[in-house]
C-alpha cells in the first residue's frame, strides 16, 4: 500500500462522531466569523502543539534555540502538567504535535508523552534533528506509537548540512534514519511515517536530486521539501534560494517580499493552540518568544485560557487587519514543496 495513503487511514482511524462534531462546530464558527468580520468561536482544539523542551543540541542561525536568544524562560515540560493538559483536551483533540521549539528528544520523558496521547487515540507527531536515534532509542520510538516523525536533513554532505545545522553531524542522521527503518520492518510496524525535511537554502538547492535518491535507497516514507523562513529577508540574500519556487520570498525593485498575501483570517487560531513547556500558551508557532500570552495552564484550565477575552481580542484583531500584528508579518503558513 502507498505510504502517504497508509498515513492517512492511520490519521482517519483517530476520528469518533465527538471529534468529528467538534471540528464542524470551530470551522463552521471560523467561516461565520470570515463573513461577519468579529470572532465567534465554538468547540475546543482539533490541532495542539506542546513544547517538550527549548534546549537544543545544535545552533542553528534562524533559530531561538539555536541561537540562545529567548527572552523566556527555558527548560523541560514535566510529566504532570503534560497529563494535565491531555486529561483535559483528549475528548476532542485530533492531532498533537510534540515539538514547538528545541529538540524533543533531549527531555528524557518524551517517549512517555507520546505513549499518553497514544493510548488515548490521539495522532501524534514531532520533529527531530536525529542526533539521538541509537540502535535502543529507535527501536523504543518505534514502539512508543508515535504516528509521524519528521527528520531535519539540510544537506547531503557534511560541509553543506552544517552550514546552517551548526555543531551537527550529517552521519549520525542517516545512521538514526537507518536505526529507525530497520526497527519499523523488524517490528512490522507502518508507524511512524517517517518524513525527511529538507530546508532549501541558496548553500543546498544543488542538492536536492541527490537527495532524492539516498532518502529512497534509506527507505524514508516522504522526503518533503521546506521554504526557509528568514528574519531578516529584507536586507540579505545569503540564505535565500536562487530558485524561487524553493522560496517564500520573491524579489522585487525594493528588494525581497513575501509571496504570501496576509489576509484578514488565520484557521489556526480556531483550531488549535501552542503551549509552552511551562504551561504558557500562544497562538502559533511563530511566536517564538511567546510574546503574545493568553494564559497559563499550569494554573488554570485550558477552556478558561481558549474562551478568555485574551484569546478572543486576538482573534478579533487577527479579522481587522492581520499586518499589524508583529508574528503575522513573516508569516509564511503552507509554503512547502512536497518531493
Amino acid at each position: 500500500m502507498n505510504r502517504n495513503l497508509t498515513d492517512g487511514l492511520n490519521f482517519f482511524s483517530k476520528l469518533n462522531p465527538a471529534r468529528v462534531v467538534n471540528a464542524g462546530k470551530l470551522y463552521s464558527s471560523y467561516l461565520l466569523s470570515r463573513m461577519l468580520k468579529r470572532p465567534i468561536h465554538w468547540g475546543m482544539p482539533v490541532v495542539m502543539e506542546i513544547e517538550p523542551t527549548t534546549s537544543c543540541n545544535l545552533r542553528c542561525p534562524q533559530c531561538p534555540s539555536g541561537l540562545r536568544e529567548f527572552s523566556r524562560n527555558t527548560g523541560m515540560l514535566d510529566l504532570p502538567l503534560y497529563k494535565k493538559i491531555i486529561d483535559e483536551l483528549h475528548e476532542d483533540l485530533i492531532y498533537l504535535i510534540l515539538y514547538f521549539q528545541g529538540e524533543p528528544f533531549l527531555n528524557k520523558q518524551f517517549l512517555e508523552f507520546v505513549k499518553y496521547a497514544a493510548a488515548k487515540n490521539i495522532y501524534t507527531a514531532t520533529s527531530s534533528n536525529a542526533h539521538y536515534f541509537t540502535d535502543e532509542m529507535a527501536k523504543a520510538t518505534i514502539e512508543s506509537g508515535l504516528d509521524r516523525l519528521i527528520i531535519s536533513v539540510d544537506g547531503i554532505t557534511q560541509d553543506t548540512y552544517q552550514k546552517y545545522r551548526k555543531g551537527g553531524n550529517l552521519d549520525k542522521v542517516l545512521e538514526g534514519t537507518r536505526n529507525l527503518v530497520k526497527w519499523k520492518k523488524e517490528l512490522g510496524k507502518s508507524t511512524p511515517h517517517i518524513i525527511w525535511q529538507f530546508i532549501a537554502f541558496k548553500h543546498n538547492e544543488h542538492q536536492i536530486p541527490e537527495l532524492k535518491k539516498i532518502a529512497k535507497e534509506i527507505g524514508v516514507d516522504e522526503l518533503g521539501i521546506k521554504t526557509a523562513q528568514i528574519y531578516d529577508y529584507q536586507n540579505t540574500d545569503e540564505l535565500i534560494p536562487d530558485n524561487e519556487e524553493l522560496s517564500r520570498y520573491k524579489k522585487t525593485e525594493k528588494g525581497y517580499e513575501i509571496k504570501n498575501e496576509l489576509l484578514n483570517q488565520c484557521w489556526r487560531l480556531w483550531r488549535g493552540s501552542v503551549v509552552t513547556w511551562d504551561g504558557l500558551v500562544v497562538p502559533c508557532c511563530f511566536d517564538k518568544d511567546a510574546t503574545h500570552r493568553f494564559g497559563d495552564v499550569a494554573t488554570d484550565s485550558f477552556e478558561e485560557v481558549w474562551r478568555g477575552d485574551a484569546y478572543q481580542n486576538f482573534r478579533g484583531a487577527i479579522l481587522r487587519s492581520r499586518k499589524e500584528i508583529d508574528i503575522c508579518t513573516n508569516c509564511t503558513e503552507g509554503t512547502k514543496v512536497w518531493a
